[in-house]
C-alpha cells in the first residue's frame, strides 16, 4: 500500500476501495456522462469554486465527495469537523457552492445539475442537489471571527449568492490552468508515488504562500537534522505553495514558483531531497482555524510531519492594520487538534536577521540587540527600489525574481 493510503488508513478514512477519495469520471463513463450533462441545468463556478473542484476531486478533502450538504456545512461550521461512520474528521473550513435566487428555482428538484466553468465548458455534474440558506455573515464570523468587508474571503461571501447548493459529484477530466505550472500540481497518489520512488521514510511539508528567505531555509535545514537524530534515513522536504486564489497584494504563484525553483537549484535547503508541488485550495486568510485545513489536506498527500510556524494563515485587520489572529495560537491549535494526532506536528522558533553574523539565525534573546528583524513590507520596499537585501537573507538569484516583479508592477508591466 503506498504511503498516503497507509497514512489515511492510520486515520480511519479509507473508503470501501480502500483509497483516497477521487471524484474524477474513468475514461470509459467520460462521453455518456458529458453527453448527458448538457441536458443539465448549469450553474458556473467561480474562479475560487472551481479550485475546491480541484480540491474534491483529487481526494484532498477526504471523505468529502463534493460540496458541502447543509448537514455537513453545519458540522464543519459548528464542530470544524464533519461526521464519517460515526467518527469525527477534521474539516474546518466549509467548502460550498453558492448559488442566487434565480438558479435555486431552476434547480428545484432535478436528480443533477452540471457545473461550469467561466468560459461555459462542463467540468463536473452533482447527483442530487439540496439547496440550502447561505447566512453570510454568520458564515463568515465564525469561519474569521469578524465580518470585515474589507477582509478579502469574507468579501468573497458577502458577494456570493443566498443560497448554498451541496451533493455528490462526477468530475469529468483533471482540472488544468495551462499556466505552465500543471506539471507542479500532483495530487495525493502522485506525491505517494513520488515519495516512494524518493525512498522517503519521513515526509516534512512546508505550507507557504510567499518567497522563501534564509530563515525559512534554516527551520528546513534544522528539521531534517532532528528528524535524522530521531533515526530517519531518508527525510523529504515538500515544500507545499498554495496555488489557489490569494488577495491582490501577495506574490502571484507563478513569481513564487519561479523564486522557489531557483533556490532548491541553489541548495538552500542542503542535501535534504526536495518536492516541490502546489496544494491548489484557496487562501481563506482564517488564522488557526485554516492552519488545522492546512494540516489535514498535507497529512491525506502523504505528510508524516507538518512544519508550522509564526500565524502561517492570518493577516492584518483591514482597519487596524493589528494581525488579527495571536501569531502561535494556530501552532497551539495543531498540538491540541483531536483529528490530527497521525501527524508529527514540527513547530519552530523564531529565525530573524542576525546583523553580526550576517546571516538568517534563530534568535538568542541573550544579545537581542544584534537582530534585527526584516518585515514583509521592508522586503517589499527594497525589492520595489532594486536595493539589495543584507547578505544572507535570501538566495541572490530568488531576490532578483523578486526584484523583476515588483518593479513590473510598478511599469505596469507585469512580466512574471
Amino acid at each position: 500500500m503506498a504511503l498516503a493510503q497507509l497514512l489515511f488508513a492510520a486515520v480511519g478514512l479509507l473508503t470501501a476501495a480502500g483509497q483516497l477519495v477521487d471524484l474524477l469520471v474513468p475514461a470509459a463513463k467520460h462521453d455518456a456522462l458529458l453527453t448527458a450533462a448538457k441536458a443539465m441545468p448549469q450553474l458556473t463556478l467561480s474562479e475560487e469554486e472551481l479550485q475546491w473542484v480541484h480540491v474534491l476531486s483529487e481526494g484532498w478533502a477526504s471523505p468529502l465527495e463534493g460540496f458541502m450538504t447543509e448537514d455537513q456545512y453545519l458540522q464543519s461550521l459548528h464542530y470544524e469537523h464533519v461526521l464519517v461512520n460515526g467518527e469525527f474528521v477534521p474539516m474546518p473550513v466549509p467548502i460550498v457552492k453558492a448559488c442566487t435566487a434565480k438558479e435555486k428555482d431552476a434547480i428545484k428538484g432535478v436528480p443533477a445539475i452540471a457545473l461550469v466553468d467561466s468560459a461555459g465548458a462542463i467540468v463536473a455534474t452533482m447527483e442530487n442537489p439540496e439547496v440550502f440558506e447561505h447566512r453570510q455573515e454568520e458564515r463568515a464570523g465564525r469561519t474569521f471571527g469578524l465580518t470585515h468587508p474589507e477582509h478579502p474571503y469574507v468579501n468573497l461571501i458577502m458577494q456570493s449568492g443566498p443560497w448554498l447548493v451541496g451533493g455528490k459529484l462526477q468530475v469529468l477530466k483533471k482540472i488544468m490552468y495551462n499556466d505552465g505550472l500543471d506539471s507542479f500540481r500532483l495530487s495525493p497518489v502522485q506525491l505517494a508515488a513520488k515519495f516512494k520512488e524518493l525512498g522517503a521514510d519521513a515526509v516534512f511539508a512546508f505550507q507557504l504562500r510567499n518567497p522563501v528567505h534564509n530563515g525559512h531555509a534554516l527551520l528546513m535545514q534544522d528539521t531534517a537534522t532532528k528528524l535524522k537524530e530521531k533515526g530517519f534515513k531518508k527525510p523529504v522536504l515538500w515544500l507545499s505553495p498554495l496555488g489557489g486564489w490569494t488577495k491582490d497584494d501577495d506574490v502571484p504563484l507563478k513569481t513564487r514558483m519561479l523564486q522557489h525553483e531557483a533556490i532548491i537549484k541553489n541548495k538552500v535547503f542542503g542535501d535534504t531531497p526536495v518536492v516541490l508541488a502546489i496544494f491548489p485550495s484557496p487562501m481563506l486568510y482564517a488564522g488557526p482555524r485554516e492552519v488545522q485545513w492546512h494540516a489535514y489536506a498535507r497529512l491525506l498527500g502523504g505528510a508524516t510531519h507538518y512544519v508550522v510556524g509564526r500565524d502561517p494563515a492570518g493577516m492584518k485587520h483591514p482597519s487596524t492594520n493589528e494581525d488579527i489572529y495571536h501569531m502561535w495560537h494556530g501552532q497551539k491549535m495543531l498540538q491540541a487538534a483531536p483529528g490530527l494526532r497521525k501527524i508529527e506536528l514540527l513547530p519552530f522558533t523564531f529565525a530573524t536577521y542576525d546583523k553580526k553574523a550576517q546571516k538568517m539565525a534563530f534568535f538568542d534573546p541573550k544579545r537581542k540587540d544584534d537582530f534585527v528583524s526584516i518585515s514583509g513590507s521592508k522586503m517589499r520596499q527594497l525589492a520595489r527600489d532594486g536595493e539589495t537585501p543584507p547578505v544572507g537573507f535570501m538566495d541572490p538569484e530568488g531576490w532578483e525574481i523578486l526584484v523583476k516583479y515588483y518593479q513590473s508592477l510598478d511599469s505596469g508591466k507585469t512580466e512574471l
